[in-house]
């Protein structure tokens, strides 16, 4: 399966990952549509952390033993098991946010206009995530979980 990874060496904290993903998951193409006329915004499924120097994006880590696939009460966090993807049915949501208590990483973000819980699906239908894609500085990356060892830190 693949993650995205990231190497906050070159993370600039410049937040297009945020953005884009906010633009992906957007009714709108238009980015300024989208920012100023939709109505409830639409929201990010990552963001960016900053610690001094250091910043980093924090999105859904796609867990092998995810926590938040056992916590959910009605069943609306799943794994697909072709690509392995954990993701949130809306439609089976109650926003109780058990999920987002388990979570190790602190990756589930809570909608509360919808009450659902919103987390990263790596953008369904696209070859690469838009938070990779649009990263200047490639400090996202996009791989199998067996290269990624060797190759988050080239």
């Amino acid at each position: 399966m693949k993650r995205v990874y990231i190497n906050e060496g070159v993370c600039i904290g410049c937040r297009l990952c945020e953005v884009y993903c906010r633009l992906r998951h957007a009714l709108s193409t238009d980015l300024v549509k989208a920012y100023k006329k939709e109505k409830p915004r639409p929201l990010p499924r990552l963001w960016v952390e900053e610690r001094g120097v250091v910043s980093f994006s924090v999105r859904c880590q796609q867990c092998d033993d995810a926590p938040c696939l056992y916590a959910c009460l009605t069943g609306a966090v799943n794994r697909d098991p072709v690509t392995g993807i954990v993701t949130v049915d809306e439609e089976k949501c109650i926003g109780c946010w058990t999920c987002l208590l388990v979570c190790p990483f602190g990756a589930i973000k809570q909608d509360m206009v919808g009450k659902k819980a919103v987390k990263c699906d790596l953008c369904p239908g696209e070859e690469i995530p838009v938070c990779v894609a649009n990263c200047p500085n490639e400090a996202l990356v996009y791989l199998d979980t067996d290269d990624a060892g060797n190759d988050i830190a080239n």
